[in-house]
């Protein structure tokens, strides 16, 4: 088990050596309201609402330490999503539909359904258990995160899929719908899952989080990203595209510019050999 103090230390080195914009976030799952430090600003304290990726934004920007639960969250379809409360998904389905989202009552159902399927369906009692969450700047978090959620271009989410990927595992995976992505797929869905998810801030993020139009991001289960903080910029060796980018259009090039590539070339040209008839 990590200490917070090395969480902390490896968010810091992924923070400096990926140039990122914003801090990587420490999200913790809390199962009862007495589990939020005392520190921490919570909206209902202030007689106040949030979202939960206005939550995300600042910690990521500001470096503030916020506690969410359902009665400081504005954004009720992501508590029923999060199971904070005991309703029934038919009554999200309808609040759904009076937002005008999709086609019609079919496709609101399928979307859920959906939903469910990325979470888990045999998942979905264990969030049952959970009241909120406690999210901080990963640099500065005090405790041991669930998840990691960081935000950045397509170079340095690539760099981060590179060295998740290192040792030929812990794939991200993702299906977009362009709704409630950071809390689910950056947050909750990677906690409950243990997979990496890919987030393409959707609708929500845009309107209320402040989320840059070239902004992307990846939720990590926590564990993972010591592995990242590991394997960073290893990808390729020499050849890795380094941070910042090398963006070049290079002229001339040759299958001899790498060895794999040198290779692959050969092996084609010898089967291409052995399958073309003997000419005479």
């Amino acid at each position: 088990m990590q200490t917070p103090e090395e969480y902390r230390k490896a968010g810091k080195s992924l923070y400096e050596r990926l140039h990122l914009a914003s801090y990587p976030v420490a999200i913790k799952y809390i199962r009862e309201p007495a589990e939020i430090p005392q520190d921490f600003i919570r909206p209902a304290a202030l007689k106040q609402k949030a979202s939960l990726c206005q939550a995300f934004t600042y910690a990521r920007r500001s470096g503030l330490s916020v506690a969410m639960t359902a009665d400081d969250n504005f954004c009720t379809p992501s508590t029923i999503m999060h199971r904070w409360v005991n309703i029934p998904f038919e009554v999200l389905i309808e609040s759904q539909m009076r937002q005008g989202w999709h086609r019609d009552a079919a496709a609101e159902q399928k979307r859920i359904e959906h939903g469910k399927s990325m979470i888990g369906k045999a998942n979905l009692p264990k969030l049952e258990q959970y009241k909120g969450f406690i999210c901080s700047p990963l640099p500065a978090a005090a405790f041991e995160p669930d998840t990691v959620l960081i935000y950045g271009n397509g170079e340095n989410i690539t760099h981060i899929i590179h060295a998740l990927t290192y040792g030929g595992e812990n794939f991200p995976t993702s299906s977009f719908e362009g709704f409630a992505e950071p809390c689910l797929k950056g947050g909750l869905i990677p906690f409950i899952t243990g997979v990496p998810q890919i987030v393409i801030p959707g609708m929500g993020d845009r309107a209320f989080s402040g989320t840059y139009d070239y902004e992307i991001a990846i939720g990590i289960p926590a564990g993972l990203i010591f592995d990242v903080a590991e394997d960073l910029f290893k990808t390729g060796g020499w050849m890795n595209m380094g941070q910042p980018v090398k963006a070049l259009l290079p002229q001339s090039l040759t299958e001899n510019i790498t060895p794999g590539f040198k290779f692959m070339r050969d092996k084609i040209d010898e089967y291409s050999n052995k399958l073309s008839p003997a000419k005479d």
